[in-house]
Order: C-alpha cells, then sequence, then structure tokens
C-alpha cells in the first residue's frame, strides 16, 4: 500500500510477512533447526503405530499397530505401575533435595558455627565426586540396613544435593544483609526468616532446582537395577530395557511408544515450571 506526505512524496509501506525482506535466513534457519531438532520425536511417534513389516517397508504413513503396541506396554508388561514408582521417587527426592538445600543454604549464609567453612569445602568435594564412584559403598550400606527391594532404598541415598546447597548458598549471599538484620529486630526466629523472607524471594531458584533433580532422578538407572530386584518395585528406565524383547522377539513400536509415555512426566514438569527454570539462573541484576 501506498502513503503519501505532505511534500507529495509516495512511500511503499509493505504488509509484514514472514519471510519478507532481509530477515528470511533467520527465519529458514529456526525453522530447519526446530525441524532438525522435532525429527526424532516425529519418527519415535511414527514408528510406535506400525508393526515390524511396516517399518521395514518404510511406511511413512501411521501404521496399524498402535492399539497392540499399547496393550503389550501397558497391561503386558505393567508399564503404568513403573511410571508411578518413578513418580514417586522422583517427587521424594526432588522435593528432599530442595528442603535439605534450603536449610544448608540458610545455614552456610546466616548461621556463623565453628568449622563452617570446612564443612562448605567437603560439600564443595562431593561434587567431584560421580555416583559411579561411591555406588558400591552405598550398596553396601543400603544392603546392611535392609533396604533392598524398598522405596527408602532408591530415595534416602539421593536425599541430599551438594549441588542444590551451593547453589542455595550463593543465592542467599548475593540477597541484602539487611533482610536479616531486619528480622532479628522483629523477633522473627531463623524458619521463620525462612519461610516469610527468603523462600518467597527464592521461587525461581527452587524451580529451576526442581526440574533438574526431577528430570535427573527419572532417567535414573543403574541405582534401580542394583538396589531392586522385584519387578512390581523397579522403575521404569529399567522397564524400558525389558521392553525391547516381547513375546514375538524384537519389536520397535512397543519400545518408541512406552519411550514416548515415560517422556510424557517430565514433559510437563518442564512446561509446568519453565518460567522459574529460565529465571532461576538470571539472578545477578536484580538482587
Amino acid at each position: 500500500m501506498a502513503a503519501h506526505n505532505k511534500a507529495g512524496l509516495s512511500l511503499q509501506v509493505g504488509k509484514p510477512g514472514l519471510i519478507r525482506g532481509r530477515s528470511w535466513p533467520k527465519h529458514f534457519g529456526i525453522w530447519f533447526s526446530m525441524l532438525l531438532i522435532l525429527f526424532p520425536l516425529l519418527y519415535a511417534a511414527l514408528v510406535a503405530t506400525q508393526t515390524n513389516a511396516e517399518i521395514f517397508s518404510f511406511q511413512l504413513t501411521p501404521g496399524t499397530g498402535l492399539a497392540t503396541h499399547f496393550e503389550q506396554v501397558w497391561s503386558g508388561r505393567n508399564l503404568g505401575r513403573l511410571m508411578w514408582n518413578s513418580l514417586l521417587q522422583a517427587t521424594l527426592i526432588t522435593v528432599a533435595k530442595t528442603v535439605l538445600s534450603l536449610l544448608a543454604g540458610l545455614a552456610f549464609v546466616y548461621f556463623s558455627f565453628r568449622g563452617k567453612w570446612l564443612v562448605f569445602f567437603f560439600v564443595l568435594i562431593t561434587l567431584m565426586m560421580p555416583t559411579e564412584v561411591m555406588i558400591l559403598a552405598l550398596f553396601r550400606i543400603v544392603s546392611s540396613l535392609g533396604w533392598k527391594d524398598s522405596m527408602a532404598g532408591l530415595v534416602i541415598p539421593f536425599a541430599a544435593s551438594a549441588t542444590g546447597a551451593f547453589l542455595f548458598r550463593q543465592h542467599f549471599a548475593n540477597l541484602p544483609r539487611d533482610l536479616s538484620e531486619a528480622s532479628q529486630i522483629d523477633g522473627a526466629s531463623p524458619l521463620q526468616f525462612l519461610f516469610k523472607i527468603l523462600i518467597p524471594l527464592s521461587w525461581n531458584v527452587i524451580g529451576a532446582l526442581a526440574v533438574i533433580q526431577f528430570v535427573f532422578v527419572w532417567n535414573m538407572y543403574l541405582w534401580p537395577v542394583l538396589i531392586i530386584s522385584d519387578a512390581d518395585k523397579q522403575v521404569v528406565q529399567v522397564g524400558l530395557q525389558g521392553l525391547q524383547t516381547l513375546d514375538t522377539g524384537f519389536s520397535f513400536g512397543p519400545l518408541m511408544l512406552a519411550a514416548l509415555i515415560v517422556s510424557i512426566p517430565p514433559a510437563i514438569v518442564f512446561i509446568a515450571l519453565q518460567k522459574p527454570f529460565m529465571a532461576g539462573f538470571a539472578l545477578g541484576s536484580d538482587k
């Protein structure tokens, strides 16, 4: 469309478009990257509906095996029970790690006690020790306590988080010291200071830690394999391993369908906590 100014000059005003002007290479790159990232998920969804014969014939349309595959993984392999076990484990560990990390951060920043920096140093040292290094010692301790084949054996060894303690320690250290002094003048106890002041100022960090820990625990495989031998108490990641072979032999469709179903809970958690997760580590500018 054309627009006229007072001098009689005609200006061409173009309609906004998706790839109009110099920005089309940027849009093309974004769409290409998005499709490239989504391709494995879309292909898995396609394979989940197909039988082995349809897969090997390179059929590009949805197949006829979706209902059969769902029956095999949900009822035949008890996927619902395995997902409940994983959901309970991930929720308990996430809540425990968040609470203990909040208390540890409170202690390291607002309490003075002998050896505080030495304790914090040992907390940092544990960040350099992967779970695989401690797995044998953990197995012996849990076995001696009689926690094999129990939710306590899955949860308690991972109830604390050095990463969470460090994260909240750094976050609380960046808050104004006047908050602590004002609460002491008002006669607030440490727990009142935590619940009424620190936690409302820390929802972004809490959300970020919760997402990271939930996804980490949901994908846990090695520890459940060692500590759980009862199939009804096993977690879903171990159950996926058993789906590689069914009664009819190796089948791709049920495995892909189960993988898609299993990815739903962490996706829901991430979507629900997306805003605090994205803002959880951008704290310096507004503190």
